[in-house]
């Protein structure tokens, strides 16, 4: 199973060709290879770039000031082999009494039924080792109109969604336009190794 180191941006550094410069520079400063995603925020005022590596090659090392992020699961969407030029990101803490029914209702419930939405092309949970917030559920969609979805709304407001989710701290609901993915990044990545 993949996992990630993710590089926050609290402003964006410049244009997406100085973006993808430092995405290079960080797949650099990783002793493997590894696949690189660079999203924008669609307000611009947040970069993430994510190094997506096996999760044996990461055992051990820290990259500077980067973010580890073990994986959890993983789902292929319903509309997997569609472009995604689009990143969605909630990130979350749970409250300790309600962290294992969190992680039942979303690897039961909650992530099977967004991939299931007709516009998300993957989505996988994370877990933080370096901080909070604890939990990261991505996904990669076509359009943010995915989220306007009934579909996506019905999975939101189950009756399980909502005796989990006032238990939430510390929340991020994030957008962002992907303007580096794993089709582009591959003559990236191999140019580095």
């Amino acid at each position: 199973m993949r996992a990630a180191f993710l590089l926050r941006r609290a402003r964006r550094a410049g244009s997406e060709e100085k973006l993808t410069e430092q995405a290079r520079d960080f797949a650099l400063s990783l002793p493997v290879p590894v696949r690189l995603q660079v999203c924008v925020s669609l307000d611009g005022t947040l970069a993430y770039i994510y190094a997506w590596l096996n999760l044996q090659m990461i055992n051990g090392h820290r990259a500077r000031s980067a973010q580890r992020l073990a994986p959890l699961a993983d789902w292929r969407g319903v509309s997997s082999g569609h472009d995604a030029p689009y990143h969605y990101v909630v990130a979350t803490d749970i409250e300790p009494e309600w962290e294992a029914e969190f992680n039942r209702w979303y690897d039961a419930e909650h992530m099977p039924g967004l991939a299931a939405v007709p516009g998300t092309v993957h989505a996988a949970r994370l877990r933080s080792l370096d901080g909070e917030p604890h939990y990261h559920s991505c996904y990669d969609i076509t359009s943010p109109e995915t989220l306007e979805r009934e579909e996506w709304r019905l999975m939101r407001s189950s009756a399980w969604s909502v005796r989990v989710r006032p238990h939430f701290a510390n929340t991020r609901r994030l957008m962002f336009r992907t303007i580096l993915d794993e089709r582009r990044s591959r003559a990236l990545v191999e140019s580095v190794f």
